[in-house]
């Protein structure tokens, strides 16, 4: 059985499992099984994940920029890139104020007085973030991922190198090693998923009860369908018109990275999977993936725009507050700029949420109505992030001439299967 079929079965059990045991609601469950034994294993995945993210860019980078050789080009594939995940991100959230004002959802409602939420802001402005591309600190930006900073870091380093590849030649040969090394180590990392999949569904579920989903099924179904309608006609609509490639073989073979976006709810610890399927799998050359890839984890948030979309309609209506033509483009125009202004900020979905309401005068509290589906949600909203990174990676590279047809016509290329690991 392939990795992605083991996953998708951890999946389903963890689903059953964490339904049954919300049913249970026993409390020695909840504290060693639900609390306990699956909170440690999902936690313990995504750690494993997240710690190789920074040296996987770094070593992906690096040797990416020595693989286009060219700075014009580097900068018409930042350029590109760019202005796509851009534009998308103001499509899904249109998108999603369409919808949402089309099914009237959180009409004729009547809002909970008891609800209690503290909105947070961004600790840094939109032109902070910006200026701190730039590290002062390199070695602190590692420390704590902050991603554009590392990929300016990466870029820069590799533009030096390439200015002097002919006395470097060991250095680059050493960095290309160190990429294999990585690789592995995310390779043997990915044995474990389907048992890591199986607890972070499993306590998703337990900890999500039926009737949450229920008081809020409206809202709930409204964001899930237009996560569902930008991820499989929206994007793939943009991937055929610009690249021609096949809709059904492209979504067979990005379903490893949707399903490990799904599990993590982190599209920063899916760069080890999502680089490596865009390269293995779809045939885009690592000198434009390197790039895209991390680049588009950290700005692209077509998901969390959708989700900023439904939730703006659901409280204006629920309060019976009329934003009017204008409030909504300007829900669209922060939600777009807070995509990049909020990429280094913990929790990130919910403090551009805040920053989208205080924009337009809603009443921040009333985010605490939809956070209790807000784990599944972001678990849906993450798988579609990174659907958006994978097309416009393709995209890119496509216009470059960088993407290898041969390998995305096949559909066994860079299939992953059982990791054998080396006896001792």
């Amino acid at each position: 059985m392939s990795l992605t079929n083991k996953v998708i079965v951890g999946l389903l059990l963890g689903a059953a499992t964490g339904a049954i045991l919300n049913f249970l609601d026993n409390s020695f469950l909840n504290n060693y099984v639900v609390d306990g034994a699956m909170y440690a294993g999902g936690k313990l995945f995504v750690n494993a994940l997240k710690m190789l993210v920074v040296p996987l860019v770094i070593f992906s980078l690096i040797p990416g920029v020595f693989a286009i050789g060219d700075i014009k080009l580097l900068g018409k594939v930042g350029t590109k890139s760019i202005i796509l995940y851009i534009a998308t991100t103001a499509i899904a959230i249109a998108t999603a104020i369409s919808l949402a004002a089309l099914f009237g959802i959180g009409s004729g409602g009547t809002p909970p007085e008891d609800i209690e939420f503290v909105g947070r802001s961004a600790d840094k402005s939109t032109l902070d973030i910006l200026i701190g591309i730039v590290p002062t600190n390199i070695f602190k930006a590692f420390a704590s991922g902050d991603m554009l900073a590392i990929i300016f870091f990466s870029i820069f380093f590799g533009i030096a190198a390439l200015s002097i590849k002919d006395q470097i030649k060991e250095t680059i040969s050493l960095i290309d090693q160190l990429n294999k090394i990585v690789m592995q180590m995310v390779e043997m990392v990915m044995w474990f998923a389907p048992y890591a999949v199986f607890c972070l569904i499993g306590k998703a579920i337990a900890d999500v009860g039926p009737q949450l989903l229920i008081d809020l099924a409206g809202y709930f179904s409204v964001v899930v369908g237009a996560l569902l309608f930008h991820a499989f006609i929206t994007q793939m609509l943009i991937l055929k018109t610009f690249t021609g490639m096949s809709i059904g073989l492209f979504l067979s073979k990005i379903r490893n990275a949707q399903l490990f976006a799904f599990s993590t709810s982190s599209s920063g610890a899916t760069i080890p999977v999502t680089l490596r399927t865009v390269q293995e799998r779809l045939g885009v050359d690592r000198a434009i993936s390197s790039f895209s890839v991390p680049f588009g984890a950290t700005i692209n948030m077509d998901g969390t725009a959708i989700m900023q979309g439904v939730a703006t309609v659901f409280i204006a209506n629920l309060y019976g507050i009329d934003l009017g033509i204008m409030g909504y483009v300007i829900v669209v125009l922060t939600a777009v700029l807070a995509s990049i202004g909020t990429a280094a900020v913990p929790s990130v979905g919910l403090v551009m949420l805040t920053l989208v309401f205080e924009q337009v005068n809603l009443p921040v509290e009333a985010i605490g109505l939809i956070m209790g589906v807000d784990r599944l949600l972001d678990m849906t909203r993450t798988a579609v992030n990174v659907t958006g990174d994978t097309v416009v990676t393709s995209i890119v590279a496509k216009s470059e001439g960088k993407l290898d047809m041969d390998v995305f016509n096949d559909p066994e290329a860079g299939q992953l299967d059982d990791i054998h690991l080396p006896k001792s």
